[in-house]
């Protein structure tokens, strides 16, 4: 009797290590959960990034035939719409650099994100394979203390 009440409290420790891996499963899978939203969002943020510079080199190119036409009208009011076009040229380059910037910056950040996911994915897969294989040694060692206690009595 006390070798079965002494199996018995392995068996409800090795009952409540299962629930305790359960849960850390549980929680893993709450984790990528948040991080693929994470990566989702920086892969919205990426899209919008790149239609607004599509929509900035549009309008550099629009300011661009704007100015030459100007050019061909008058030689006075050329020169001052230059200036103007040279002005707004000159700010939506800086505008577009930078939204390049930005942009080469978020598909970092992003291309990070995938990189630190895949690794703590991996990390959760090994740890998954390292909890069934504790399971499956456990559940053995509970079928042999079965089949001993069935052959003894």
């Amino acid at each position: 009797q006390e070798e079965k009440k002494q199996l018995t409290l392995k068996v409800e420790e090795l009952e409540r290590k299962l629930e305790t891996t359960n849960t850390q499963n549980i929680e893993f899978l709450q984790v990528i959960a948040k991080r693929e939203e994470s990566i989702h969002q920086c892969q919205l943020r990426l899209e919008e990034k790149t239609r607004e510079c599509s929509s900035l080199a549009r309008q550099l190119e629009m300011a661009i035939e704007d100015a030459k036409r100007q050019v061909e009208q008058t030689r006075e009011r050329a020169t001052s719409r230059e200036r103007a076009a040279q002005s707004k040229i000159l700010d939506l380059e800086t505008q577009l650099s930078r939204n390049k910037t930005e942009l080469n910056q978020l598909r970092q950040s992003k291309d990070d994100a995938e990189r630190r996911y895949e690794s703590r994915l991996q990390d959760l897969k090994d740890r998954l394979e390292q909890s069934e294989s504790t399971n499956r040694s456990m559940q053995n060692y509970v079928q042999f203390l079965k089949s001993s206690y069935a052959n003894v009595f």
